[in-house]
């Protein structure tokens, strides 16, 4: 597209505000404007602001018809033993066949956190410190060399983390990973516009662009060739993850085993919630069709509702960890009809924009809106979906804030309880408190056991005296 098309493209949107100061630009500040306009689909912009921005005033989420969505619960939960191992069989097929790729969103900063960086890079396991990345990097690398075959790992970055998180991983020599197997890529970004749905202007030659979510990976894989990528490889398995869960299980065969047994295009994992107002999204079902409501869309009546035997009734929280099969990602992914597509969410924020003379403007109160995705929202599309049962304690454990519940210290402490029971397991005398945290703190390297079992056989074949086994 030409200057002059675009411009008139947004003359004709109604849009031509994003221009306001245009003539008065630097040429190549009028270029970078030019570039981000002409990225932006005004056709979806429009489509947005006339279904979501304008009805925005409206009732809360209809919870009409909702009930608990079932769900394949754990052995130990009354889950079935022989269906567990068949499904770790399968699952482990697919890994020796080479079908399966892990993918993790991991687009944000460590902001929240105190840390200045991309997520991916912060310490967190308690004596190596290493990173989320690395200890993410070991669990895939592990898994590799278990079943006879590379996995590749697609990494889904931001525009604001992109370039460092390349760089780190330069830097640690791709944590022995060959480098051709693992691919970055930016998730897309979407303009933040005013509450009359007019886009907003975070300086004179920059619009104001927030990424689309993590339900935005969908279309990121299909945009930027990953899934096509993923084709040519014979990989039509996804195994998705959020990069703040050192806990989660990278490759997990039996929850990519229920995925295959069931012909799903999206198994989920579930871990029961805590406590009734634990703030996560719910496994739900309507009409015969699964999906999650977010904690806050769940009436009190319903959050607080429980079961005959006490148990709260909608107990089955989201956990963000799940299997795509790759037909669906590409299906959802390049779907042009809004209807077939995972619809976009408003959120009301406080957006740095710039005044009638260009001069910046800090809001102390939301002044627009922000639009994104969220992945789950894909539930209702997939074909025979699946929800499977984890222990919170084994997988799940995200670092969040920087003080407090899913804080740094939590996750410590939760991953040397993780730990402490696989030594306790396997025969290693450690004294834990009431809890289960060890007196003392130590690691256990993926690439030396990542899981309990592994942990036992590494054990039992050294014939290690007791305590040799820890790092720390």
């Amino acid at each position: 597209m030409t200057p002059d098309s675009i411009r008139q493209a947004y003359r004709n949107a109604g849009q031509d505000q994003v221009f306001h100061f245009f003539d008065q630009l630097a040429p190549a500040a009028q270029e970078t404007l030019l570039r981000q306009a002409a990225a932006i689909d005004l056709t979806e912009i429009d489509h947005l602001v006339n279904t979501l921005v304008r009805a925005s005033g409206g009732s809360s989420v209809d919870v009409a018809g909702v009930e608990p969505a079932p769900y394949i619960p754990l052995p130990r939960a009354g889950g079935d033993a022989a269906q567990w191992a068949a499904a770790k069989a399968a699952g482990e097929e697919a890994l020796r066949a080479g079908r399966v790729a892990a993918f993790t969103v991991a687009g944000g900063q460590g902001t929240r956190l105190g840390f200045d960086g991309p997520k991916g890079t912060f310490p967190v396991t308690p004596v190596t410190k290493k990173t989320l990345f690395q200890v993410f990097a070991e669990k895939i690398l592990a898994a590799s060399r278990r079943y006879g075959k590379p996995i590749p790992w697609f990494i889904m970055t931001s525009d604001i983390n992109h370039e460092a998180t390349v760089a780190f991983f330069e830097a640690h020599n791709f944590f022995g990973i060959e480098p051709g197997l693992i691919q970055f890529f930016s998730q897309g970004l979407m303009p933040a516009v005013t509450f009359d749905g007019k886009i907003l202007l975070a300086a004179p030659d920059q619009i104001a662009l927030s990424p689309d979510g993590h339900g935005g990976s969908l279309r990121a894989l299909v945009r930027n060739g990953c899934t096509a990528k993923m084709a040519s490889m014979g990989i039509d398995i996804v195994s998705y993850f959020q990069v703040d869960n050192p806990l989660v299980h990278c490759i997990d065969p039996a929850f990519i085993g229920f995925h295959l047994l069931a012909g799903s295009e999206l198994t989920s994992k579930t871990c029961m919630k805590a406590y009734a107002g634990e703030k996560v999204g719910v496994f739900v079902q309507r009409g015969g069709k699964a999906e999650v409501l977010e904690y806050s869309d769940l009436p009190a009546d319903l959050t607080n509702a429980t079961d005959s035997d006490g148990k709260i009734r909608f107990r089955a929280g989201s956990i963000a960890i799940h299997i795509f099969s790759r037909e669906l990602v590409e299906r959802m992914g390049a779907a042009e009809d809004p209807a077939l597509r995972l619809p976009f969410h408003l959120a009301k924020k406080k957006i740095p924009t710039v005044d009638a003379n260009g001069q910046p403007v800090e809001p102390t109160e939301p002044n627009g809106i922000k639009f994104e995705m969220f992945v789950f929202d894909a539930l209702p599309f997939a074909k025979d979906p699946v929800i499977v049962e984890t222990a919170r304690e084994d997988e799940f454990s995200p670092v969040k804030n920087a003080e407090g519940n899913d804080s740094p210290k939590t996750c410590r402490e939760d991953q040397l309880r993780q730990w402490a029971r696989w030594a306790l397991a396997a025969g290693q005398s450690i004294p834990v408190d009431a809890t289960g945290l060890p007196a003392f703190s130590f690691e256990i390297s993926p690439l030396f056991a990542d899981s309990p079992e592994a942990f036992a056989a590494r054990a039992a074949e050294a014939d290690l005296r007791e305590g040799s086994v820890l790092q720390g």
